[in-house]
């Protein structure tokens, strides 16, 4: 029970922080939108080209986005967190009996909500735009890209608590998202890729994360593509929160 209670404080204090300087919920939200309403009507022209997966264009594009989302926004909160450990936040923290896991898994906790709003609007603008998905399977898109945003929220604070500079963080965030982006068919299916570089896509795990969130959005939950996908999302979760807490306690030694 002390590791929940730990956590909630530390999310109350976190989500807080969040909401006293809402521009910054706004500026992430701002990229996924660009995309959707620049480079989403070009691909309304392409949903007939041969090799162009089942569903329509936006039910193939937006779930990038989601994913996009969901992974950027996880990758670059561990900048406040250096900004918290040079302040000294994190040391009195750590001298508080408080669960190590929960200094993590409390500011997770708070990115994966923001995360699952941003998503949820962008949605509802997607909507406007053509968009036509089931309800359940909304629900279901958000949970996935709360998991994902949780994972790298983690991922993210653990490299800014071992790095403890932002110069180091920003090439290292950059070199970690550059291939998911590219070998993901985040933006364009892979399936329009030549045969090699499909080959080569079907070892990043993220593509069958995309792939899982496509399915859903076409209304196939319980189809495997979309248990495969969100079984290696868990596995991410895990292991990310897992990487989250051995950085929190490697500050104590």
């Amino acid at each position: 029970m002390t590791f929940f209670r730990d956590t909630w404080i530390v999310f109350t204090r976190a989500m807080r922080l969040a909401l006293r300087q809402p521009l910054w919920v706004i500026i992430g939200l701002t990229q996924p939108l660009l995309y959707l309403t620049l480079f989403g009507p070009l691909l309304v022209s392409m949903a007939q080209a041969p090799g162009f997966p089942p569903g329509d264009a936006w039910q193939i594009f937006v779930p990038g986005l989601l994913i996009q989302m969901g992974i950027f926004g996880g990758l670059f909160v561990g900048f406040g967190i250096i900004a918290e450990w040079r302040s000294g936040v994190i040391d009195r923290m750590l001298v508080t009996p408080a669960s190590r896991a929960s200094l993590i898994a409390g500011r997770a906790l708070r990115d994966v909500i923001v995360i699952m709003v941003q998503g949820a609007v962008l949605i509802g603008c997607a909507w406007f735009m053509g968009l036509r998905v089931p309800l359940e399977a909304v629900i279901v898109g958000l949970l996935l890209i709360g998991i994902l945003a949780g994972a790298f929220s983690c991922i993210s604070n653990a490299i800014g608590l071992a790095t403890k500079s932002e110069d180091a963080l920003a090439p290292l965030v950059n070199s970690l998202a550059l291939p998911i982006l590219l070998l993901s068919g985040i933006l364009l299916p892979m399936t329009l890729a030549p045969r090699w570089l499909q080959i080569l896509s079907d070892v990043n795990p993220f593509k069958h994360i995309v792939d899982a969130l496509r399915a859903v959005f076409r209304g196939e939950i319980t189809t495997p593509v979309v248990l495969i996908g969100v079984a290696l999302t868990v596995l991410l979760a895990i292991i990310g929160g897992w990487v989250g807490a051995r950085a929190v306690v490697r500050q104590t030694k």
